[in-house]
C-alpha cells in the first residue's frame, strides 16, 4: 500500500503540470481583449506581431475601469510588455 502512495502522487504532479501547460497555450489570442474584458491583474499573451521575432506580447490587465458601469476609476491602466514565447 505504501509503495502505491508515490505513484499516485507522481501522476497527480504529472497531470497538474498539463493541466497549466495548457491554460498557457489556452489564454494566447490573436488580438488584444476590448476594455474591461480582462480583470485587474489577469495576464494573456496576443500575438499580433508587434513585438520582435522570438517575443510575444504579455498584456495584464489594470483596475481602472468598473465592470458594472463601465465609468473610469482611479488606478492603474493595462500593461503590455514583449516577453519571451513559451
Amino acid at each position: 500500500m505504501l509503495k502505491r502512495r508515490p505513484l499516485a502522487l507522481t501522476v497527480a504532479s504529472l497531470s497538474a503540470a498539463g493541466a497549466l501547460a495548457t491554460s498557457v497555450v489556452a489564454a494566447t489570442l490573436s488580438a488584444e481583449p476590448p476594455p474591461g474584458g480582462l480583470r485587474a491583474g489577469e495576464s494573456v499573451l496576443v500575438d499580433d506581431g508587434s513585438c520582435p521575432s522570438g517575443q510575444i506580447k504579455q498584456v495584464t490587465g489594470g483596475g481602472n475601469i468598473s465592470l458594472s458601469t463601465g465609468e473610469k476609476r482611479p488606478g492603474g491602466g493595462r500593461t503590455r510588455r514583449c516577453v519571451k514565447r513559451p
